[in-house]
């Protein structure tokens, strides 16, 4: 596994470096590269997109990975998520759904 911000902050948070509430507020001010594939037009591409790709250095999916791995706990995860969605939707110059 490549360190990244992502994981770093991760890794800071398990450490004691920061809380939980340090690193929510840094997700919020960040920009989250997107790992999501683009829609199928053709079968081909839909068969394509059959094998999963690896994470995304920089992307929710090392979230997800520290989540699988046990690093943080469900609801360490949920916020996080939320912290995300938040940063995103900020970019797209979209309001936070409720």
């Amino acid at each position: 596994m490549s360190n990244t911000e992502v994981t770093e902050l991760i890794a800071a948070m398990r450490g004691g470096e920061i809380d939980l509430d340090e690193l929510v507020v840094r997700f919020r001010g960040r920009r989250w590269a997107r790992a999501r594939r683009p829609m199928p037009t053709t079968y081909l591409e839909m068969a394509e997109q059959q094998d999963p790709e690896p994470d995304v250095p920089g992307s929710f999916d090392e979230v997800t990975a520290a989540y699988d791995r046990g690093e943080i706990t469900r609801e360490e995860y949920r916020t996080l998520a939320h912290a995300v969605a938040e940063a995103i939707n900020a970019e797209a110059g979209e309001s936070a759904p409720e």
